[in-house]
């Protein structure tokens, strides 16, 4: 897959990725028509009810990643969060998730363990430049066999550190030999965004995660000409969990289902998602 998003990078069209923390959830995003799946570390912790804070285990979302890829057909990005440690756990990581199918990394700047990147006065330490340099080197080395494509993230705005701080550090990475700057800004307008992507001078695309300004759409990211991936990162278990809780609620208020089975997706539409039409004539063929 990693092949297949290098051919849309080199299409230059701008590429959508939207979030999935398991396998029904990518399979809507696939059927929706986005270009891709972002597996997302936030999405993954919220589905075990627990903070995004490196709190789930290397295995927990890469077994979860393994279960999206097999599941799909669109190219997965694995969202690596710090690496799980330093270079030489990077090189482990890497490797496992390319030979689990992704077709990129992302890898973030901050301190292990980390703490989300909106949450309100949560921990946002950076590493050093040069440490966070090693670490994407080790990623290029683990992901070379499979041609994985490795995405570094830096949280200098996060971390209020300026457009410079977050200048630097792009480029810095990029001469690490990232093949894409992801800069992410908890800021509610765009403003800080466009003014880092009208500076980038550097030699690879940027990625952005439009969470916190939501105005910025698919059109003036084209405009602004330098940003060539788009994450909505956590929108698929927001949709799940705000539709949950109507639904619950709903029953409750009517002591029963009676009004709200025909609101909700039928059985035989999970049928078609979990593809028993396909096993059906599958056992039609082969069992005798």
């Amino acid at each position: 897959m990693a092949n297949v998003l290098k051919d849309k990078l080199a299409s230059g069209d701008l590429i959508t990725l939207m979030s999935a923390h398991n396998p029904l959830s990518a399979r809507l995003a696939e059927e929706a028509g986005f270009d891709g799946i972002w597996a997302s570390g936030f999405e993954l912790s919220a589905a075990y009810g627990v903070p995004d804070a490196s709190l789930l285990s290397f295995t927990q979302h890469l077994d979860m990643t393994r279960a999206i890829v097999e599941q799909t057909t669109i190219p997965m990005v694995a969202d690596i969060d710090t690496g799980y440690g330093n270079a030489i756990n990077v090189l482990h990581v890497v490797r496992a998730y390319a030979e689990a199918g992704a077709a990129a990394v992302v890898m973030e700047d901050k301190l292990f363990p980390k703490d989300t990147s909106l949450l309100a006065g949560g921990r946002q330490e950076l590493v050093r430049i040069e440490e966070f340099q090693g670490k994407i080197e080790a990623a290029r080395e683990a992901g070379k066999a499979s041609e994985l494509i490795v995405i570094a993230r830096t949280e200098a705005l996060i971390a209020d550190l300026g457009l410079d701080e977050a200048l630097k550090r792009g480029m810095a990475y990029a001469e690490a030999g990232a093949d894409l700057l992801l800069v992410h800004s908890k800021r509610k307008t765009p403003d800080e965004i466009v003014a880092f992507t009208e500076r980038w001078n550097g030699p690879i695309p940027l990625t952005i995660v439009p969470t916190a300004y939501p105005d910025l759409t698919e059109a003036k990211v084209r405009a602004l000409g330098k940003i060539r991936i788009v994450i909505y990162a956590n929108h698929a278990i927001r949709a799940a969990a705000g539709a949950m809780r109507q639904v619950f609620a709903q029953i409750r208020r009517d002591g029963g289902i009676h009004r709200v089975d025909k609101q909700i997706a039928s059985v035989e539409e999970i049928f078609e998602l979990q593809r028993v039409p396909a096993m059906k004539a599958a056992e039609k063929k082969y069992l005798r």
